[in-house]
């Protein structure tokens, strides 16, 4: 199998121009016949790079609030139809993609979520996983997701899983994905070579499967001049705030395709699924070498929410 991690940076804070791209580096990806295309995280419409940056933490700041506000406006909605055009290029082209993205859940006001969104070679939205918990800043910007889309899903021999960024440091969620039947790991990262070089290693030799980080980029030259707050981010950013760091580990640690720092580039890596079972010769660690009689994880998969209607069709004030 053909996977193809798409190292890209977005039109930073502008939701449509950057999913142009995306839509872009999808044709890129089949014309090299690739069956998965992968994007960073948070890439649409750009990671919140200014809140270490721009004092993010001061309560009640109007900068602030103006940040926020239009990171929200910028914001995927996926009911609103946002990402209608990356599903028509994934079902045009026939294959999968996983995008990180910023998600505005209508039902959830005006709160974000840092998700990767899983998009079958039907066009049909497989998959919605929203990160289990910001990391330091990013918690002023982000909303906390659920266990709702810790969830594989089959593509050819094998069984793929997502995570967001740091919670691919979480022992537990790395092994209810592993319980899933997971033997290729996708990372979804905002961009650096040091956050991919050694974990990426470690998540496929822990598996003994396949390990793809996918990471994004953000130069100043990144910044549109359109944004209403161009000149105070370009003042602030340095020249390069995310170089890359997309990689593909084999089965038994070996890189497939080592950390890339070189800028914008759409990879092409060939998988093969007897590399899994090999290296499970002596280590499966959600089969023959696990110990459910000692150990065991539980998973809640259901969807949080702060309403929960116990009978829909009950008659309440205002209804007939």
């Amino acid at each position: 199998m053909r996977i193809a991690p798409a190292q890209i940076a977005p039109v930073w804070l502008q939701r449509e121009p950057t999913l142009a791209k995306v839509e872009a580096a999808v044709a890129e990806a089949a014309a090299q016949g690739a069956q998965l295309v992968v994007f960073g995280e948070a890439l649409v419409p750009g990671y919140p790079f200014w809140v270490e940056l721009t004092d993010g933490a001061r309560f009640g700041s109007t900068e602030q609030q103006a940040f926020y506000a239009h990171y929200v406006e910028q914001a995927v909605d996926l009911a609103a139809g946002h990402l209608d055009g990356v599903r028509a290029a994934a079902r045009s082209h026939r294959l999968h993609v996983v995008l990180g993205l910023i998600e505005r859940p209508a039902e959830r006001g005006d709160s974000v979520y840092c998700s990767a969104v899983t998009i079958a070679p039907d066009g049909r939205v497989h998959n919605v996983h929203r990160k289990l918990m910001p990391t330091y800043e990013e918690r002023l910007v982000w909303a906390q997701g659920d266990g709702h889309g810790l969830r594989t899903f089959a593509l050819g021999e094998f069984t793929v899983g997502t995570l967001n960024c740091w919670e691919n440091w979480l022992p537990l969620a790395r092994a209810a994905l592993h319980a899933q039947g997971e033997d290729l790991h996708l990372s979804l990262w905002p961009g650096n070579v040091r956050n991919t070089e050694h974990l990426a290693r470690h998540i496929a030799l822990e598996g003994r499967c396949y390990s793809l980080a996918v990471s994004g980029l953000l130069r100043r030259e990144d910044v549109p001049s359109t944004l209403p707050f161009a000149a105070r981010l370009q003042a602030v950013l340095p020249d390069v705030s995310a170089n890359g760091g997309s990689c593909v580990a084999a089965p038994d640690g070996q890189w497939l395709l080592p950390p890339q720092s070189s800028g914008e580039g759409v990879f092409v890596v060939d998988l093969d699924a007897a590399a899994v079972r090999a290296a499970r010769h002596n280590l499966d660690i959600s089969g023959h070498y696990a110990r459910p009689d000692v150990l065991q994880l539980t998973l809640d998969s259901r969807r949080q929410a702060v309403l929960a209607i116990a009978d829909a069709d009950a008659t309440r004030p205002g209804r007939e």
